[in-house]
């Protein structure tokens, strides 16, 4: 068990996105929980005191799509999206992919989790569909590995193709598989790390890769097996696959995932920027949740996702890092800023304002919740998670910006790692290093994977 840490004197606490903040007030974490926020808080006995003057504290981030294994394509200059065709882009990528190794996922992931950690992401939310053969089939397992070495609260979205490339999809054969092997270890992955308990770890959703790259059956049969296990649905859709889909199913991507049940409060999807304003209706209604992720429309050069169309119909909105074949960081605290930036560029056009800055904080924490599922995490207040992450504002790049800390994110940025990150009252970022581990070995380590396998 975790002790008791005090953060003393906070210059602002900023318990979620639509409460006041609080001012030079004291927050004490006891085990896994947030114990008590308030003004001259008593030290427990052998608690950790830390001097948090000039310090805002924040959620901890909430990352709810991203693809781990993809660090390990990062700043390839053949992958190229502003001279490359949608297929030529995905004959280059997905070769690529089919060579990773077992040890390529697992150091992929501690990558990926290390650089969201450093910027204040303590919950993410990965979607794991590449399986190449050659690899085995206990690479989500070594995902919660290395989770735990660095102590990610992690959601891991089983994914999974399974329409051949004759039969109109773009995945290599030998990275294909059958529907019954996809739920049947979707099942053992729940059966072995889904924790369903407060303040937990481990969860496992069922999660196929997208409606164009898998049979009809597969999207019907993680219904069944999500409902009956009770987790979480996610896929992508909404992402320029819709004309394909109404091709093949006569209906559009919502309405074919909404007709297979594979919708609703215990449902949520990625990207969504091609959806009508019915279609945004649609999931209102149904509670579906949606993750945004910005940096991959910038750089696909997509229309951008009406965000604004969304958070007024009431749907459900969270930040994603994604993969990165279309976004080459893992930071979610940047996502918040180009989010909004990228809402202000098309706001011109739109018949709905721009959400407010603060409101981009909140899909990145209340609403990374939400579409996961939880109501332990995502806010600071007693009796929630002790997941956090502080700013030491004292610095130059926040001249002029303390007196909103709700904006500072989402307007001005934070181009630098957190001074601290804590997850389930552990501290496991601070001062520049991850306590008790040695960057450099893992770096070392990552490394000689990737220039072994890919270089």
């Amino acid at each position: 068990m975790t002790g008791a840490i005090l953060f003393r004197n906070c210059a602002a606490i900023v318990p979620s996105s639509g409460a006041a903040v609080l001012r030079d007030a004291d927050l004490l974490t006891q085990g896994p929980a947030i114990a008590a926020i308030g003004k001259n808080l008593a030290a427990p006995d052998g608690a950790r005191v830390i001097d948090a003057s000039g310090w805002f504290l924040y959620p901890g981030l909430v990352n709810t799509h991203h693809h781990f294994f993809q660090t390990f394509v990062r700043n390839r200059v053949e992958l190229d999206w502003t001279r490359l065709s949608l297929i030529e882009w995905l004959d280059t990528i997905y070769p690529i992919f089919a060579r990773l190794t077992e040890d390529c996922f697992y150091h992929s992931s501690v990558t990926a989790m290390a650089e969201l950690i450093k910027h204040g992401c303590t919950t993410a939310f990965d979607q794991q569909y590449c399986f190449p053969r050659h690899a085995g089939g206990r690479i989500v397992d070594r995902q919660f590995e290395a989770a735990e070495r660095l102590g990610m609260r992690f959601h891991a979205g089983r994914g999974g193709n399974t329409l051949p490339k004759s039969e109109g999809s773009t995945i290599p054969d030998e990275m294909l598989e059958t529907t019954d092997g996809f739920i049947a270890d979707c099942a053992r992955l729940i059966d072995t790390y889904h924790d369903a308990d407060r303040f937990s770890m481990r969860q496992v959703a069922v999660a196929p890769c997208q409606p164009v790259n898998c049979y009809r059956e597969t999207f019907a049969e993680s219904v069944r097996l999500a409902r009956d296990k009770g987790v979480i649905l996610h896929t992508h859709a909404g992402e320029g696959e819709s004309p394909v889909i109404e091709v093949r199913f006569g209906l559009r991507s919502i309405d074919y995932l909404e007709q297979l049940g594979f919708a609703g409060p215990d449902s949520f999807y990625a990207h969504c920027w091609e959806l009508t304003r019915s279609e945004i209706a649609s999931l209102a209604a149904s509670g579906t949740g949606v993750s945004h992720c910005p940096e991959p429309v910038y750089l696909v050069g997509a229309e951008v996702t009406d965000i604004p169309a969304m958070a007024a119909q009431g749907v459900r909105l969270s930040l994603g890092a994604d993969g990165a074949a279309s976004n080459d960081n893992s930071n979610l605290m940047h996502c918040i800023h180009s989010g909004y930036m990228l809402q202000c560029l098309a706001a011109s056009g739109r018949d709905n304002p721009v959400p407010l800055p603060a409101e981009f904080l909140g899909y990145a924490t209340q609403g990374g919740a939400s579409c996961l599922g939880r109501d332990d995490i995502g806010r600071l207040e007693p009796g929630m998670a002790a997941d956090l992450f502080a700013i030491d504002t004292r610095r130059m790049d926040y001249i002029g910006t303390r007196h909103d800390p709700h904006s500072l994110i989402a307007k001005v940025g934070v181009g630098m790692p957190t001074d601290l990150t804590m997850i389930n009252g552990r501290v496991v970022w601070e001062n520049g290093e991850f306590p008790g581990l040695d960057e450099r070995k893992l770096f070392a380590e990552a490394e000689t994977v990737l220039n072994s396998t890919l270089f």
